[in-house]
């Protein structure tokens, strides 16, 4: 897989999620894929950091969660459906864990 990541403000989130997703706000990240196993993985830093802090979790640990978030859209999963998200969820919390990071769908 070939991916870009990038780290964005929140003046350039809210205009990709306003573009793309017709959403007047900064979201935590957006992915993009195009092609076979490429694409990118744009991640807002100011949301990611108020959102960590909101919910009390180390700052590494939800880029971890929001990386492989991110990565997961690009290999073709989502969470419209309540189905989807549990199978997208219990493979974040797995793959996670082999990184040695904790549940993220927990406040610890």
């Amino acid at each position: 897989m070939e991916v870009t990541l990038r780290i964005v403000g929140a003046a350039e989130g809210r205009r990709l999620n306003r573009h793309y997703r017709k959403k007047p706000y900064p979201t935590n990240v957006l992915s993009f894929p195009y092609g076979k196993n490429r694409g990118d993985v744009v991640l807002c830093h100011p949301v990611i950091a108020r959102e960590a802090r909101a919910q009390g979790k180390m700052l590494a640990a939800h880029y971890a969660h929001l990386v492989l978030h991110g990565l997961l859209h690009l290999r073709g999963y989502e969470h419209e459906k309540k189905r989807e998200a549990e199978r997208m969820e219990r493979l974040e919390i797995r793959l996670l864990a082999r990184a040695g990071f904790g549940n993220p769908y927990t406040v610890e």
